[in-house]
């Protein structure tokens, strides 16, 4: 009888799982590959007429690439005449690099890079097959290029001067210039030392071997820093590999760290070298647009006068909270107090771009300020350092400014919000510097991105909406059309069944701010069907989840998870930038809450809208930020989010560098009960709270965020007792490279079972392909 029970109750349990298997459904590699159809890779590679970075030449004159259905147009645009034509004949062109290179060669398929135009037109220079040719035009006679190549040493990372004859770079610690004719080498610098060098780029999440530097106008001096991080901690990562592993090690400062990176500024005259010291105490290696002071490609937050006598800059404070505007002479070092701006939260000089202006010739300064809960520009008195007006204003806010036109005393920048509609469309505005006469330059509805020509006589404005595929345009100055460039085909896309992403408005938490957003369905949606919700979060501050507004193939694989059977939402909340100071404050010194309470009450919201949204079944993912943000959820609301995937999470901000944290949460100080304003920021003491099914995911050689953040929550995890699955990618930093593939069908499958109670195939495999119209340089 015992022995009966017993084999009874093990047959039960062996077949348990078999019997589960049949009730949950399953999908296939068929299934995968369909979804796959919807990555950017596929989908764009069926968008037609799309105009590609324009690449200036003189007189306004632009060439760029468009792809067709035939593949890669080459087009030469004239403003002057309003002319568009085909830049060459591609069918003489692949024929004849054919028979002078005994390669084939296809007229939609041309290998060209670095494509160069003579003033009259009738000749190009460019470089394909690695060799450099020369084309005329006229004839179709290709010819390589006699000239011979400079030798070229190799010292790095380099920095070249207005002028093109010299290049900038850091050996030794020390500044050196290159003659970029002959490469001969000049050292500018003597007294750089390890962890106390010229010019020397790290931010800590970020450091190369470029320098950090701005030349000036005349190519006569250079404006940078020298770097003290002597006294500052190290961060360390260890290799995997056969035999002994490699310790990497660089500095990294942590909120709460007594010593930080501080530069001190000098300018650098090249011939003769010689150092000018700023007499000025040093700065914390800070910036007002982010946490790294080169950004934007540069040094950050200086502005040489015209003629080089002066060098206008910006000191941020530790905390970002306090901004000193000064000039310094830049022959002899002083430097001259302007005005100082203070805030209660975090300063910062604009969205995606540095926001002020030194004006030497009226000895004005535009300045960029939130003072009145918008982001505006100001006109100061540089010699008086107070404020002449206000020159935008409104609920709106200017984003990057694009232009300043002295002569005529004019403004150009983008804006969001001032329209009616979508708050994060961007359009093109002209303003005086008196603050009259706002002129809107691009009128049409959508989000535009715009691009100057040299002269700043005309623009080139590509405008879209994220479910509406646009154009591209040349206008001139004043806003009046030029040419229609190009037109958005997206006809080969349709055909293959997608549908562009529905856009959203919901109410945040607060119950009256108006949150926006995209909806991801499958395109064979029922709608009396229940489908399991999948959050993709990345909070910010410094950015949001939805990214550019503009027309887009796919973002991320939104679109494909939607294809396995989820509706898949971004929901823009509170505290991420494009909006109002206070907006943007929401999570300011609370990180925690990165917006969780607008995600909950949107989708809420999105469910009663459309009752094919499951909110009994709410999945959340993020990287990054939002890795951060999604372990948040699931510790901080576990009967919200039942199933959450994690990846490369700053889960402990006192584990991170000390500029992101220090600007958006504060300074580290000590609470009366011997904790600190950080300690609830943290996601491991909630770690207990996890009631769902949560993946971690990290590279171990993450240098931006650190493996430590998520090894934290794993032990917190485990001494709790919870159960978690863990992906480690041992070769990976921050962005996971060549295993990003990996990890998204790990995120698939993770989804696919947990949140949709499905079987995923066994290991399939995302394999990306190239565009076929384009050609391998």
């Amino acid at each position: 009888m015992h022995t009966y029970l017993l084999a009874f109750s093990a047959a039960a349990v062996l077949a348990s799982p078999a019997a589960l298997a049949q009730q949950r459904p399953v999908l296939t590699a068929q299934d995968y590959a369909r979804a796959e159809r919807f990555l950017g890779y596929n989908t764009s590679a069926l968008i037609d007429g799309s105009a590609g970075q324009p690449n200036w030449l003189s007189n306004d004159r632009f060439w760029y690439r468009v792809l067709t259905p035939k593949g890669s147009e080459y087009v030469l645009v004239n403003p002057t005449r309003k002319t568009r034509t085909t830049a060459f004949d591609q069918a003489k062109l692949a024929a004849a690099l054919s028979s002078a290179s005994g390669k084939t060669y296809e007229a939609g398929r041309l290998p060209i890079r670095s494509l160069t135009y003579s003033p009259d037109e009738k000749n190009i220079a460019f470089a394909a097959a690695g060799k450099a040719w020369k084309y005329d035009v006229l004839s179709g006679q290709l010819t390589p290029d006699a000239a011979p190549a400079r030798p070229y040493v190799n010292v790095g990372n380099e920095v070249e001067s207005p002028n093109g004859k010299l290049a900038a770079f850091i050996k030794d610690d020390n500044l050196w210039v290159r003659d970029t004719q002959t490469n001969q080498l000049t050292q500018l610098t003597t007294d750089g030392a390890r962890d106390y060098g010229y010019a020397t780029d790290n931010a800590g999440w970020t450091h190369s071997d470029k320098p950090v530097l701005r030349w000036s106008p005349d190519s006569r001096k250079i404006a940078t820093f020298r770097q003290d991080q002597r006294n500052v901690g190290s961060m360390y990562l260890v290799s995997t590999n056969i035999g002994h592993p490699r310790l990497d090690s660089w500095k990294y400062p942590l909120p709460g760290d007594k010593d930080i990176a501080m530069i001190e500024r000098v300018v650098v005259e090249v011939n003769p070298a010689k150092v000018v010291r700023f007499q000025v105490a040093p700065d914390p290696h800070r910036g007002t647009l982010s946490d790294d002071i080169s950004s934007s490609g540069t040094f950050d937050d200086v502005d040489w006068s015209p003629d080089t006598r002066e060098l206008a800059f910006v000191s941020t404070s530790r905390d970002h909270k306090e901004e000193k505007f000064r000039i310094a002479d830049a022959t002899t070092g002083t430097v001259r107090e302007v005005f100082t701006e203070t805030v209660a939260t975090q300063y910062e000089s604009g969205q995606g771009a540095i926001n002020w202006r030194y004006l030497p010739k009226s000895k004005e300064i535009i300045w960029y300020s939130e003072r009145d809960n918008w982001g505006h520009l100001y006109l100061y008195d540089a010699g008086t350092g107070k404020v002449k007006r206000q020159i935008t204003k409104g609920n709106w806010v200017v984003t990057k400014l694009l232009r300043v036109d002295e002569q005529k005393r004019e403004l150009y920048f983008l804006a969001d919000g001032r329209e009616p509609g979508n708050p994060y469309f961007t359009h093109l505005y002209r303003i005086g510097l008196d603050g009259k006469n706002l002129k809107l330059l691009t009128p049409e509805p959508g989000n535009h991105q715009v691009t100057l020509s040299p002269s700043g006589q005309y623009f080139i404005d590509t405008y879209s909406q994220p479910n509406k595929p646009g154009q591209t345009v040349l206008r001139a100055a004043d806003g009046k059309l030029v040419s229609t460039l190009e037109k958005t085909d997206i006809s080969r896309l349709t055909a293959t069944g997608w549908k562009a992403p529905t856009s959203i408005t919901v109410k945040a938490a607060d119950g009256q701010t108006d949150l926006y957003g995209l909806m991801f369905t499958p395109a064979n949606l029922d709608a009396g069907k229940k489908y399991p919700v999948i959050d993709y979060i990345y909070p910010g501050p410094q950015g949001g989840g939805v990214g550019s507004w503009a027309f887009s193939a796919a973002r991320s694989d939104h679109q494909a998870l939607a294809e396995l059977g989820f509706v898949v939402v971004v929901i823009e909340g509170s505290c991420n930038p494009l909006r109002s100071k206070s907006y943007h404050d929401a999570c300011y010194g609370n990180m925690a809450e990165n917006t969780l309470s607008d995600q909950i009450s949107g989708i809420k919201q999105l469910a009663q809208k459309y009752p094919y949204m499951d909110v009994n079944r709410v999945g959340i993912w993020g990287h990054s930020g939002g890795g951060y943000a999604t372990a948040a959820a699931m510790f901080r609301y576990p009967e919200f989010f039942k199933v959450g995937i994690s990846e490369s999470g700053n889960h402990e901000n006192r584990n991170y560098e000390d500029d992101w944290a220090e600007r958006y949460i504060g300074l580290l100080k000590p609470n009366a009960d011997g904790t600190t304003n950080y300690d609830n920021q943290a996601n491991a003491p909630y770690a207990k709270n996890l009631q769902g099914k949560l993946m971690l995911a990290h590279g171990l050689m993450d240098d931006n965020v650190p493996p430590y953040n998520t090894w934290l929550v794993v032990d917190a995890l485990t001494k709790a007792n919870k159960s978690y699955d863990l992906v480690v990618f041992p070769q990976a930093v921050h962005s996971y490279g060549a295993s990003s593939f990996y990890m998204m069908r790990r995120r698939w499958d993770y989804f696919v079972q947990n949140l949709a109670g499905a079987e995923a195939p066994l290991n399939y495999e995302i394999k990306p392909v190239p565009d076929p119209r384009i050609a391998a340089q």
